[in-house]
C-alpha cells in the first residue's frame, strides 16, 4: 500500500495565516499543476471555505474543474493562447485570458466578436521572466488592447517575478519596471485595472508589493523557500514489504553505493524516485556560479553526513544506497519496524505520481 496524504488542517491553517497577512488584498489562488498535484477541484472547495473567489489556472481541464463547483469564481488563465479551440472553451467556461502579445489580443478579440460576447482580459508585462508577456517599452501594444478591441474588456494587468526568493535588488527591479507600464498608461487616460505582481515568496516578504491583488500557489502548501509560519502539507505513506538483515560486506541498490560494515537490519518499501521521493529540480542551470553552488552544497552535505530519512513507528531510518525506481532501502536496525508497518516519506506533491492522492 501507498498513498501520498493531504491534511487538510494543515490547508486550512495555511489559508488562515495567508488571509490575514493579506487583509483586505485580494488573493488569487493559484491551481496550477493539478493544485500543485494535490487535485485542483479538492484544492478549489478548500480555497473557497476560506473565503477566496478567485482562482489562476494554466490548463482547460483545471478551469473546468472550478468552474463545474462555483459559477461565480472568477478563474484567471495564465498561459496565453491563440488556440481556437481553447479559446472557444475559455470564453464557454467564461475564463479571463491572459494576453501577452497583439496576435493573442487579435484571435480572441475576433472570436468573441463571432460570438457577439466580450471576453474579460488580463494583459502580462514580462518584467524578466523570460516567457509570455509585452515587454515594458511596448507601451502602444499594450494601449492597443485597451483601445483598439471592442470584444476585449481588460480588467487587469500581471507580471511576475524570477527572484522573489532570493534577490531582493532584482525584485524591486521588476516592480519598478511594472509600475512604470502602470504608469504610462495612466498617463495616456487609461485605467490599468487590477494590478498584480506578487507570487508566494513576494507575498512574504514585501507587503508594499501587494498592489490589487496577490497569487498564492506554494504558500498554500506550506513549501516555500523563505521564513513563514506555515505547515507543510502533504507526506507519502507505504506499507513495509520486506524485513531482512544484510551481512557484513553486502551492498544495496543499482552501483553498490552502500555497503555494510557490520550486520544491519533493513527494510524495504514500495517507494521510489519513479513515486516522487528523492527526485530534485533546480540543477539545470549551468551558470558557474550555480554549478559552484550546487558542488558547496554537495560537499556541505558530505562533510555534515546528510542523510535521506524515512520515518517508521516514530524513528528516523537513514535511507541505504541509491533509491531505486520502485523501490527504498532503509536502515531499521535501532528501529522498532515489522512488515506491513507504515512509513513516512517527504515527497513534493508536484512530484508525486503512481498512487492514490488521500485527503485525511
Amino acid at each position: 500500500m501507498k498513498a501520498y496524504c493531504v491534511e487538510t488542517a494543515a490547508i486550512r491553517y495555511n489559508l488562515e495565516k495567508l488571509t490575514r497577512l493579506a487583509g483586505k488584498t485580494p488573493i488569487w489562488a493559484v491551481l496550477k499543476g493539478n493544485g500543485y498535484g494535490l487535485g485542483t477541484g479538492e484544492m478549489a472547495k478548500l480555497c473557497h471555505e476560506a473565503g477566496i473567489r478567485r482562482f489562476c489556472v494554466t490548463e482547460i481541464s483545471e478551469a473546468m474543474d472550478i468552474r463545474m463547483q462555483f459559477a461565480q469564481a472568477e478563474i484567471l488563465m495564465l498561459r496565453p493562447t491563440t488556440d481556437l479551440g481553447e479559446l472557444q472553451q475559455m470564453l464557454d467556461l467564461d475564463v479571463i485570458a491572459t494576453i501577452s502579445c497583439s496576435a493573442e489580443a487579435a484571435a480572441l478579440n475576433s472570436l468573441a466578436g463571432q460570438r457577439g460576447t466580450v471576453a474579460e482580459v488580463h494583459v502580462k508585462v514580462d518584467t524578466g521572466m523570460g516567457r509570455y508577456g509585452f515587454m515594458p517599452h511596448e507601451t502602444e501594444k499594450i494601449l492597443s488592447v485597451y483601445l483598439h478591441n471592442d470584444n476585449l474588456a481588460v480588467s487587469g494587468i500581471y507580471t511576475h517575478f524570477h527572484s522573489a526568493f532570493c534577490n531582493e535588488n532584482a525584485v524591486f527591479a521588476q516592480a519598478e519596471t511594472f509600475k512604470g507600464v502602470l504608469n504610462a498608461l495612466i498617463k495616456a487616460g487609461v485605467d490599468p485595472g487590477t494590478a498584480h505582481c506578487c507570487n508566494s515568496a513576494a507575498f512574504l516578504r514585501w507587503p508594499e508589493l501587494h498592489m490589487g491583488g496577490v497569487r498564492l500557489g506554494s504558500a498554500l502548501l506550506g513549501r516555500v523557500l523563505v521564513k513563514a509560519d506555515l505547515r507543510r502539507v502533504g507526506r507519502c505513506e507505504a506499507t513495509v514489504d520486506e524485513i531482512r538483515w544484510l551481512p557484513t560486506g553486502h551492498s544495496t541498490g543499482y552501483g553498490a553505493a552502500w555497503k555494510a560494515r557490520k550486520p544491519t537490519r533493513t527494510a524495504v518499501i514500495p517507494v521510489g524516485w519513479y513515486h516522487g521521493f528523492a527526485v530534485s529540480y533546480g540543477d539545470d542551470i549551468f551558470r558557474i556560479r550555480d554549478c559552484i553552488r550546487a558542488m558547496l552544497r554537495a560537499l556541505k552535505n558530505m562533510l555534515r553526513r546528510k542523510k535521506l530519512y524515512v520515518r517508521i513507528n516514530g524513528s528516523l531510518c537513514p535511507v541505504l544506497g541509491h533509491v531505486g525506481m520502485l523501490h527504498t532501502v532503509c536502515d531499521i536496525t535501532k528501529a522498532n519496524c515489522s512488515v506491513g508497518d507504515t512509513a513516512i516519506l517527504d515527497i513534493n506533491p508536484l512530484q508525486v505520481r503512481g498512487m492514490e492522492i488521500r485527503y485525511q
